[in-house]
């Protein structure tokens, strides 16, 4: 992975991160969603790669001290602006992941680490990323961490298209992709920047070695993903009978790979 490509692309696109969990509405409802069961107000947060901090302002509402640490200055500067207009504190450090340790001090009850597992395309920086995360997790607090899927840019393409196929599949990378999504292995390469996506079937064993509890490991993006932009045009009543009706499928194995992201939540021991 070139961090500053990574850092980059955010430093150019930060409002666009901000923007895009307002386009793609089901990522961020049923993630806090799951996080709420667990999240309550007053817990402190630390959220690692967070971006302009959607989830951060998002707990920082409820009465959490949050710790927002991003790779981007744009992002952590949009970050501080938000929670301004909204009159709640965010405290945010501007560095990399796997310099947490010199950046941020303490423990926190929650640990969130959704971007960095994406970005980091060497899986000996994916596993330190997770240990330094865990050094900042109090014991028995919840360590919450997000992949994306394989199979996520045939689904962006399925939605969005006509005409997204065609173009992908003249691209060397998207041939190693699909290859990726048949044999349930890892995909590292470009994408939208620098990144890793991997098959569901391989979160669990890469985090088994760090000794957590499983509480969840859930899609994201439900069963919607595929017909978002479908959903999104129904009728209220309609569309609150498929949310609610994917809420009640998010962690049903087999249809994790509907999803664009997975998230796994765990506990750290005692």
């Amino acid at each position: 992975m070139s961090v500053e490509e990574v850092k980059q692309y955010y430093e150019e696109n930060a409002q666009k991160e901000w923007d895009r969990l307002e386009q793609h509405p089901f990522e961020f409802l049923f993630t806090t969603y799951m996080l709420d069961q667990h999240i309550r107000p007053g817990d402190s947060v630390l959220d690692i790669g967070g971006g302009p901090g959607r989830y951060s302002l998002y707990y920082a509402e409820k009465g959490c001290p949050v710790t927002l640490l991003d790779l981007s200055q744009a992002n952590t500067a949009l970050a501080r602006d938000k929670a301004a207009e909204r009159g709640v504190p965010l405290r945010t450090v501007t560095g990399s992941c796997l310099e947490l340790d010199s950046l941020v001090d303490g423990q926190f009850d929650h640990v969130l680490l959704m971007g960095p597992l994406y970005h980091l395309t060497h899986r000996r920086d994916r596993e330190a990323a997770v240990r330094l995360a865990l050094s900042k997790l109090k014991p028995g607090g919840t360590f919450s961490c997000s992949f994306i899927l394989s199979f996520a840019g045939l689904i962006y393409d399925l939605k969005n298209g006509p005409g997204f196929l065609p173009a992908d599949l003249a691209n060397q990378s998207v041939a190693r992709l699909l290859e990726s999504v048949e044999q349930g292995t890892e995909y590292t390469g470009p994408a939208f920047t620098s990144s890793c996506f991997v098959s569901q079937r391989q979160i669990e064993p890469f985090l088994a070695p760090f000794g957590l509890e499983k509480l969840h490991l859930f899609g994201q993006e439900g069963i919607l993903a595929l017909n978002e932009n479908q959903v999104k045009q129904f009728p209220q009543e309609e569309y609150r009978m498929w949310v609610e009706t994917a809420k009640q499928l998010l962690e049903v194995p087999e249809l994790l790979a509907l999803s664009e992201h997975a998230m796994y939540i765990g506990r750290k021991p005692e």
